[in-house]
């Protein structure tokens, strides 16, 4: 099995210029189902490129294709009305790809689709996610990772193709890579993802790459030493050398001057650790550590 996506998920790409359609076909190509796209001013015609409808609205793509789930790819001044837009045509599973999304946007967002609609949101500035044989639903590179029992999760989109390739040469396969992205405010944690892990009889270990700031990590690994203190569980936390008070990437990973403590990498590292869950220094270090879990 997967999570969130898999051999039978629609997909309606909102976005269809050239990185929208660039993406959209390597997904085609895959073996996703990439059923429509959308453009305002281009309803009624045929995305040539992918040999797919083009409909004005989500709406009528949920209607007329089927489509049970978006790929948002609009500039950010557009994202929330695309994102919104997908959540009242009734999609289920919504994934943002977009950098530069205002935070504000993002707070209205999240509360209306995620925290009252119930809707799955992944992103937004995230490479997406990827059910390896099933389903690619993003950018993410698809020669880089094989079909296995390894659930992936990560708020890095380069760290997940580096994690992903180091388990690859190891000869280690994914169930499900989900690419959570690293804004301040995105719709699907960290958590979210390691429960669906959980209840996934074929997702057999976990592997999330985290990053400086915030505690969300340290949430989803105390909820694993409560709930999966048998599931072999390896972590990787970037931004060892990260000065406090410098923003390293992504707009979230900032160790705060005068915080609270606990958000740094080796602070990090030290909680994780205290939970059961094997911590590397590096992308490298965490395929090993994978390999002397699952062996164990």
């Amino acid at each position: 099995m997967s999570i969130f996506i898999d051999e039978n998920t629609k997909v309606v790409v909102q976005g269809i210029g050239s990185q929208g359609t660039f993406h959209a076909k390597r997904n085609l190509d895959y073996g996703t189902k990439v059923v429509a796209g959308t453009h305002p001013k281009k309803g009624g015609t045929t995305w040539d490129e992918l040999g797919v409808p083009v409909y004005a609205t989500v709406k009528e793509a949920v209607a007329e294709a089927g489509a049970n789930t978006s790929m948002v790819m609009v500039p950010a001044p557009f994202t929330k009305g695309a994102i919104l837009e997908a959540y009242e045509a009734g999609i289920q599973t919504i994934v943002a790809i977009t950098e530069g999304v205002p935070v504000h946007d993002m707070t209205e967002v999240y509360d209306t689709v995620v925290r009252r609609g119930g809707v799955r949101l992944i992103g937004p500035n995230c490479p997406g996610l990827i059910s390896p044989g099933k389903s690619n639903v993003g950018i993410i590179p698809t020669d880089i990772t094989r079909p296995g029992k390894v659930g992936l999760v990560s708020r890095s989109g380069t760290l997940t193709y580096q994690i992903m390739h180091e388990l690859n040469v190891a000869g280690i396969g994914i169930s499900t890579c989900v690419g959570i992205g690293g804004d301040p405010v995105i719709g699907t944690q960290f958590l979210d993802v390691i429960q669906a892990f959980a209840e996934d009889p074929e997702t057999e270990a976990i592997a999330f790459v985290g990053e400086i700031g915030g505690s969300e990590e340290q949430k989803a690994g105390e909820w694993i030493r409560d709930n999966i203190p048998d599931t072999p569980v390896v972590g990787y936390i970037a931004g060892f050398e990260a000065p406090e008070g410098k923003q390293m990437g992504h707009a979230g990973a900032i160790v705060k001057e005068g915080g609270p403590g606990g958000e740094s990498a080796a602070e990090k590292k030290e909680i994780l650790e205290s939970y059961g869950i094997s911590v590397a220094m590096n992308p490298s270090e965490a395929a090993q550590l994978m390999i002397k879990r699952l062996n164990s």
